[in-house]
């Protein structure tokens, strides 16, 4: 079966495992077409860790057909979908552990929320955020462990990058993590990706978050990739602005989800061989904010 890589999926093609991959598609598209009876459209081309394509079911129901990359930040995304039962959440249709194939409800007209004004979407995020966080347990990853993970790789990923910012910022994040980790508050469902660009415009509600990396934490670590984010402003004054209505709207501890914020924007500042500047940006303003 024929089977498009978008441009924003060739990043794979730098390792052997992603190559591996990519040469695994054609058969699991094929392999999921043929299992749920789907018509299927061209990629879209947005999807980064993924081939996502429009699909149609035999009764016309609209979904998205979404054959992940095997990294372990998505491992639980059905569980997680599965879990919100579309609460706030796009609705999990079908699953195949084994091809790690998500069939899922499309969101039509699908507009992100980065389209609204700034302080629009925040009002969105303040109504929607409750309802994800749900109390919940095994298997997901908890937030402890995968902050232990972070503060183990950190330093090594600053010194193979060339210690591409100030080394105040690493010490700052490590000892932050250090910190929060155990002194945690109710443990709910949290996602480690909710940024602007997750969360779409849909019919069922008006908003749905797609694409969670799922983790069980406590609920001020919810607004984290909001308040960093660069979809709603990237500047001192738009990172403090998200920080400020988030925490006090929604009844959060305004140190700890900055806290959060700084340790896993350090963590998220380096990928791979790849340096993001604006997280370095905004992990130093989250750093020097008073």
């Amino acid at each position: 079966m024929r089977c498009d890589i978008p441009e924003s999926l060739r990043w794979v093609e730098r390792t052997e495992a992603g190559r591996a991959w990519l040469a695994e598609l054609p058969d699991r598209l094929a392999a999921c077409v043929a299992r749920w009876e789907l018509t299927v459209g061209p990629p879209f081309g947005y999807a980064f860790a993924s081939l996502a394509l429009p699909a149609t079911l035999p009764d016309g129901t609209r979904a998205v057909l979404k054959l992940q990359y095997p990294d372990d930040d998505s491992r639980h995304e059905a569980t997680a979908l599965a879990h919100w039962d579309g609460r706030g959440a796009i609705r999990l249709l079908a699953h195949d552990p084994g091809r790690r194939a998500l069939l899922v409800e499309r969101c039509d007209p699908g507009t992100p929320l980065y389209g609204l004004p700034p302080d629009a979407a925040l009002d969105v995020a303040v109504e929607l955020l409750p309802r994800l966080g749900v109390p919940a347990g095994p298997p997901f990853t908890s937030l402890a462990e995968e902050a232990a993970g972070w503060a183990e790789r950190m330093p090594g990923n600053w010194q193979r990058a060339n210690r591409p910012y100030e080394r105040r910022l690493l010490d700052a994040a490590l000892g932050l993590l250090a910190d929060l980790a155990p002194s945690q508050g109710e443990q709910v469902l949290v996602n480690q990706d909710l940024h602007a660009g997750n969360i779409l415009a849909a019919g069922r509600d008006p908003w749905l978050v797609i694409d969670p990396k799922p983790l069980v934490g406590e609920r001020e670590f919810a607004v984290v990739p909001l308040v960093r984010g660069a979809e709603l402003g990237h500047s001192p004054a738009a990172v403090r602005h998200r920080l400020d209505r988030l925490s006090a709207e929604l009844g959060l501890d305004r140190e700890r989800v900055r806290g959060w914020a700084i340790g896993q924007t350090v963590a998220w500042c380096i990928g791979g061989d790849q340096v993001f500047p604006g997280n370095v940006e905004a992990a130093r303003w989250l750093l020097d904010e008073m």
